[in-house]
């Protein structure tokens, strides 16, 4: 007689796709107890094969999609990143996705994909400072807890996500603050999402600015994207500092100004003359924390220049590039900076 086939109970567990870049949390060092590695080392089967535990959060897959240091992070492999999510979210076959990084440029990231990537459901970066081979080593926790705040319905609409150190940022405040130290990551004009601690998660709230599902922003048909520098101002700045980004084809430039924004009197004529010529001028701040204001001490309406508001110098490049892929008016861009 043909025996009964023996039935299993569904798997409820949400479904997590770990989507691997390299960086420190895949590093690899010849020692434990050294502070020079190599990253990228470590591929995602052996991350996830490390974490046994993580099964219990979640129903995890892996998919290695570049293996650099962020500091080698290029908009080709962004887009990459945001086209795969935006096609596994769009499958329902996935209910959240995880992006293992470097930090030295995973606020970049984590902002570009805040603004590319179309669907509510979590999309989370998470990162070590120390190799995955180091004394404790802080990215098996890290991933961990990232996969638990990936397959949480209630991190669903809260846009990109940044999980590091037991805390769950936004990738609009999301800014690196320490070189080293494993507590690097801060939140510091708009605070903490939430917190995570060993895959309990806690909220505290939603991002205030527009992001993913209801941006406007799509990079489906974009093949490259519009160049923009950023300058960093200091004391005597040289103001053709301003003439050679104009010169290498620059389309915009982020001034990483003093204080609110500020530059000298040189090179504020100098970009200002740029910006009569179409180039858009874009004030921030080498300041960590604070807004630059529109029209505080720089007649932004005068000179033709762009407040970034609260973005520091790489978001406010990175919204400049995705603003520039269509023609807008000055005051259009302005408005994206008080948006997004």
């Amino acid at each position: 007689m043909p025996t009964r086939k023996e039935k299993h109970p569904p798997d409820h567990r949400p479904r997590v796709m770990i989507l691997a870049t390299g960086g420190t949390i895949a590093g690899s060092a010849s020692s434990a107890a050294q502070s020079s590695y190599a990253p990228g080392q470590v591929g995602v089967d052996a991350m996830i094969e490390a974490l046994p535990g993580m099964r219990s959060l979640a129903r995890v897959r892996g998919e290695q999609v570049a293996s650099v240091g962020s500091q080698d992070m290029t908009f080709a492999i962004m887009r990459r990143l945001a086209g795969r999510i935006n096609t596994l979210l769009a499958s329902d076959e996935i209910d959240g996705v995880v992006v293992t990084h470097g930090t030295d440029t995973m606020e970049e990231t984590a902002y570009f994909l805040n603004l590319t990537v179309h669907s509510k459901a979590p999309v989370v970066l998470t990162g070590a400072m120390r190799p995955f081979t180091a004394i404790s080593a802080d990215g098996p926790l890290n991933l961990y807890n990232a996969v638990a705040v990936a397959a949480d319905p209630e991190a669903a609409g809260r846009g990109t996500l940044a999980v590091m150190n037991d805390r769950i940022h936004s990738a609009h405040s999301l800014t690196k603050s320490n070189t080293t130290a494993v507590e690097t990551f801060i939140s510091p004009i708009n605070g903490l999402i939430g917190t995570v601690n060993y895959g309990r998660n806690e909220y505290f709230r939603h991002p205030f600015r527009r992001h993913t599902h209801q941006s406007e922003f799509s990079i489906d048909v974009v093949t490259d994207l519009p160049r923009v520098d950023i300058l960093y101002a200091c004391a005597d700045m040289p103001a053709d500092l301003i003439d050679c980004s104009v010169e290498r084809g620059a389309k915009g430039i982020v001034v990483a100004g003093d204080g609110n924004g500020n530059m000298n009197a040189a090179t504020i004529e100098r970009a200002a003359q740029a910006a009569k010529k179409g180039v858009v001028i874009v004030r921030g701040s080498r300041v960590a924390t604070g807004t630059v204001g529109r029209n505080v001490e720089i007649d932004d309406d005068r000179l033709g220049f762009i407040a970034a508001d609260e973005l520091n110098p790489p978001k406010a490049r990175i919204l400049l590039m995705l603003a520039l892929l269509k023609k807008r008016t000055r005051r259009q861009i302005q408005q994206l900076f008080y948006t997004y």
